[in-house]
């Protein structure tokens, strides 16, 4: 037909299935770190460290929040992940990387610069294969145990330690510097290496109903500290966290070296014959024995 009849009946819209509230949670969580982010690099450009510092501690203190709480109340989406490795980028790649360059890498002008953008290119590199690795079906049990290379927040946090040794009284001379870029960079080079370093993912999960009290306390004693002293707190972290990193490296080639050897265990093995019977030969056993072989298939 050249004109058929019109249908005055609208064709019924598709109707999405609503989003539960427990899979939004968790995406606000990781909304509000990148806020943090980039509220950071604001107050970095105008000379506002301490404050560009608290934000990126902030974002640090979400990024280890929307996780747990996405696996506790059951929101894990696909969607989630990609949108915190994107937050983790800016926050803990793009932020600290131009907080050290406003705050000094920029008097060494392009050295400078290259210092910078080489840390937030390995920051993106590091999040490109962690989100490959996820998803890795041949990776043992106790691979989550262990991250491959320094965590991107842990790396901002860490490569932050010449600002504040700064707020702590040490000079930002031309040498000290020198010193934050070879620093910088050398931070940047461990967050893709192939070092084994402890995830604390899997880490209070379970707290003994004796330990609640004294957790609580220990808790408020670390955030009253870290809001009376806070440049002495993450100079004494950062320190404490780059001395356990050969730590990890040890259980990681403890875990290794113990699958190896149920392995080779399995390997050599001997086959048991039961008592009393003999292997027969290939003659006494009869029978043609490429016939009684299954085909290969090409």
């Amino acid at each position: 037909m050249v004109f058929p009849p019109f249908d005055p009946a609208p064709t019924p819209r598709r109707r999405f299935k609503a989003i539960p509230v427990r899979t939004l949670l968790p995406n606000l969580i990781t909304l509000l770190a990148l806020c943090a982010g980039l509220t950071a690099i604001r107050l970095s450009m105008e000379s506002k460290l301490e404050w560009a510092l608290a934000a990126i501690v902030f974002a640090g203190v979400l990024d280890g929040i929307d996780g747990r709480v996405a696996r506790m109340l059951k929101g894990t989406s696909r969607f989630g992940a990609e949108l915190d490795s994107l937050a983790d980028f800016v926050n803990f790649g793009v932020a600290p990387a131009l907080i050290l360059y406003f705050w000094g890498l920029h008097e060494l002008k392009s050295a400078g610069w290259i210092a910078a953008l080489v840390y937030a290119i390995c920051a993106a590199l590091r999040l490109a294969r962690f989100n490959v690795m996820i998803d890795d079906p041949n990776k043992p049990a106790w691979s989550g145990n262990f991250f491959t290379g320094i965590p991107a927040p842990a790396g901002a946090l860490t490569v932050l330690l010449p600002i504040y040794l700064y707020f702590l009284g040490v000079s930002n001379n031309l040498v000290t510097i020198w010193l934050t870029f070879f620093y910088t960079l050398a931070i940047a080079l461990l967050m893709v290496s192939r070092l084994p370093v402890f995830s604390g993912k899997r880490v209070g999960k379970r707290v003994p109903p004796e330990m609640v009290l004294p957790l609580f306390v220990v808790f408020v004693l670390v955030f009253a500290l870290l809001v009376s002293y806070p440049w002495e707190m993450l100079t004494l972290g950062t320190v404490v966290y780059l001395a356990c990193l050969p730590l990890g490296w040890l259980s990681h080639r403890d875990y290794v070296r113990k699958d190896a050897e149920a392995l080779a265990g399995a390997t050599a093995e001997p086959t048991a014959t039961p008592p009393g019977d003999t292997p027969l030969s290939p003659d006494q056993a009869g029978g043609d024995r490429d016939s009684d072989r299954p085909a290969r298939l090409n």
